[in-house]
């Protein structure tokens, strides 16, 4: 096993340690430490070249990660052969750099910014607390002892099958009297099946145990007769395995009894104390503790922010270390300015940077968008800014252009997906609900419209924002205006149904706080919505969510007819509801949404109303492929509310612009 494991700064400044006995751990914490001696004898001497360094029983290993500066050093008893040391060093290399890229970055450059002024020198040893890397690598003890520990059982695997000697078909031997073999192998199934049979053959034919027709009234089976044929123990197994048959129903002419009538009531409200407990197992699954939202210090309920995982990443590498990758194979994503930043690498020197210097690095960054699922029309169009913000930009050197350009394409995508209205839905409710009004006038409940192509789900994730305001003290009237599809009326009631007994934050249910109001199927979809907003304004509801049927973009009838429900209802929210998956149809579908809305709303003098923001579903199938985003609201301006990423009713998260911007320029 090892002793010692380190990742250090070339300055000397150690960032994480990991000692895995006490006295290794003392060791390591004094001046004959093995590492500091390879630090002394190797690293300062300049034999770095070298493959391994030995120092009082101990052998040491390291590698470099050099444009971040970073030393990676394992260290354990030189008696121990350890296969697998160089494996874990380029491992450890890549997924350290891949999860903390950005801290390290800004840690070197800050460490740059300190050497390069004699009076910031002289004062960063008072500031040493600045960078706290507890906090900075928090989670990466986890991922180590997890690679170490499938680094480890690799090797032991590896090593259990070169000393397996190869695998031989012992003879077969067996006794005159005998029917079995002397010995067996599963790998001779075969020849044991056909030994067998010739010598049940042989003593049935040689009469053994008795005279024929006693043999004929004996058991087969009998031990003593040595008759133990295979297909004796075959008609036995067979016996053995025999089922009992299927009990027919009865079908009588006449009335039947009560017994009968309560063996045949399958009913839902028929349930006994295990059918509520299985109910109550089904009630847990539809909430997932671990995606449950936080309360503010105000006590409202906020869903989780969507994190850039890199905990996939971790997985992935690790599954590459596990699976044999070499560390020549994985030398691409030992750079910490990734391939995006190797577009960038034909810039050297101090110069000014023109159109024909950008064209072939634009190219390459349109392409590296359009893999992040990003539309080819929005791609050429963000590329197209970035490069007019770059030419007669002055650069001097490698690092200097690739932070000049990342700078430039993080900050256009920014500028884009940064909201230009409020995303607060809860301010947004709470400053209507709390506007005055006249004593002869009741208030009208704040009202959110879904609206969408089919089969993106639309009433799923309504039902997840139901939730979310249930668990805000809201009360919540559901309108069914989604009079076309089958079962779409049904659905609603089930999510209902599902709610009510979900409760709020935990305690008891959740009656009275979301109904379900539907008029069937063929009705008017504007008509149905107005009933419920008046049904939600006399009983005291405070949000209407309105789920709409799902239809194309192209086709202008139903359009006309979504358009009518907003136009007579105007509602406060129309949220338009996209999968993460789509890439250029989201330009399309969201376009002429937008368009048709405004259009059709629209009656006399007064303007259509448009898409007001979106809600994003199946985030989780996209990984970094979150480019989506990205078109969406470039073509409509509104920001995305609300991200799906589940199939519980707390799989409902926010977007906070700065991960996806990190999303859309990771590797």
């Amino acid at each position: 096993m090892l002793d010692h494991c380190s990742i250090m700064h070339k300055g000397g400044i150690v960032l994480w340690s990991h000692s895995f006995t006490p006295d290794a751990h003392q060791l390591a914490s004094s001046s004959a430490s093995p590492v500091n001696g390879l630090i002394r004898d190797t690293l300062i001497e300049g034999r770095a070249a070298e493959q391994k360094y030995e120092k009082d029983g101990y052998a040491v290993k390291w590698t470099f990660v050099n444009d971040l500066e970073l030393i990676f050093v394992v260290a354990y008893q030189r008696i121990l052969q350890l296969t697998y040391v160089d494996d874990l060093l380029g491992a450890l290399k890549t997924v350290f750099v891949k999860l903390f890229q950005p801290f390290l970055a800004a840690f070197v450059a800050s460490l740059h910014a300190v050497n390069s002024s004699a009076v910031a020198l002289s004062n960063s040893a008072s500031d040493p607390i600045r960078w706290n890397f507890a906090k900075a690598f928090e989670g990466w003890d986890a991922v180590f002892d997890k690679l170490l520990k499938g680094l480890e059982n690799k090797a032991a695997e590896d090593r259990k099958s070169r000393l397996r000697p190869a695998a031989r078909s012992p003879p077969l031997t067996s006794s005159p009297g005998s029917s079995a073999p002397a010995d067996s192998h599963p790998g001779t199934v075969d020849e044991q099946q056909i030994a067998r049979n010739v010598q049940a053959l042989k003593n049935r034919l040689r009469g053994r145990g008795g005279s024929r027709s006693a043999g004929r009234g004996r058991a087969r089976g009998d031990p003593g007769s040595g008759r133990d044929s295979q297909a004796n123990s075959d008609s036995e197994v067979a016996g053995k395995r025999k089922q009992k048959g299927k009990v027919l129903r009865k079908w009588a002419d006449g009335t039947p009894s009560e017994s009968e009538m309560a063996s045949l009531d399958f009913s839902y409200d028929k349930m006994s104390d295990l059918d509520a407990h299985s109910t109550s197992n089904d009630l847990q699954a539809l909430v997932d503790e671990t995606s449950l939202g936080t309360r503010n210090k105000d006590g409202l309920y906020e869903v989780r922010d969507w994190e850039f995982a890199n905990r996939k990443t971790a997985d992935d590498a690790i599954a590459k270390a596990l699976s044999g990758v070499s560390d020549k194979e994985s030398k691409p994503a030992q750079n910490s300015l990734g391939a995006l930043g190797s577009l960038f690498a034909r810039f050297t020197g101090s110069k000014i940077l023109s159109e024909d210097d950008l064209n072939p690095v634009l190219e390459g960054m349109k392409q590296h968008l359009m893999k992040k699922n990003v539309a080819k029309e929005i791609s050429e169009k963000v590329c197209e800014g970035v490069g007019e913000s770059l030419v007669g930009k002055k650069v001097g050197g490698f690092q200097t252009t690739n932070a000049a350009v990342q700078q430039a394409l993080s900050d256009s995508i920014t500028h884009i997906l940064t909201p230009k209205t409020s995303t607060d839905l809860l301010l947004s409710i709470r400053a209507k609900l709390s506007s005055p009004v006249t004593s002869t006038q009741r208030r009208l409940p704040y009202s959110i419209t879904f609206v969408g192509v089919n089969g993106v789900g639309k009433s799923t994730n309504l039902s997840k924002v139901c939730f979310w305001l249930i668990q805000n003290g809201f009360r919540v009237l559901i309108a069914a205006c989604d009079t076309f599809r089958s079962g779409a009326v049904e659905q609603l009631r089930v999510h209902v149904r599902n709610l009510s007994m979900l409760g709020v934050n935990g305690a008891g249910d959740s009656k009275g706080r979301v109904e379900l109001y539907e008029r069937g199927y063929g009705k008017d979809a504007a008509g149905i919505a107005r009933e419920a907003i008046a049904y939600a304004r006399d009983n005291d509801f405070d949000v209407v969510l309105i789920d709409t049927a799902g239809r194309m973009q192209d086709n202008e009838p139903l359009m006309r007819a979504l358009a009518k429900l907003v136009s007579v209802n105007n509602p406060d929210k129309i949220l338009f509801v996209g999968e993460a998956l789509v890439g250029n149809e989201a330009v399309d579908q969201l376009t002429k949404f937008d368009r048709a809305l405004r259009d059709f709303s629209g009656g006399g003098a007064s303007k259509g109303r448009g898409i007001d923001g979106m809600l994003v579903t199946k985030w989780d199938t996209v990984d970094d492929k979150v480019g989506a985003a990205l078109s969406m609201t470039y073509v409509t301006g509104q920001p995305i509310v609300f991200v799906g990423t589940g199939q519980t009713y707390t799989d409902l998260r926010q977007l906070r612009v700065a991960n996806v911007v990190q999303a859309i320029l990771s590797d």
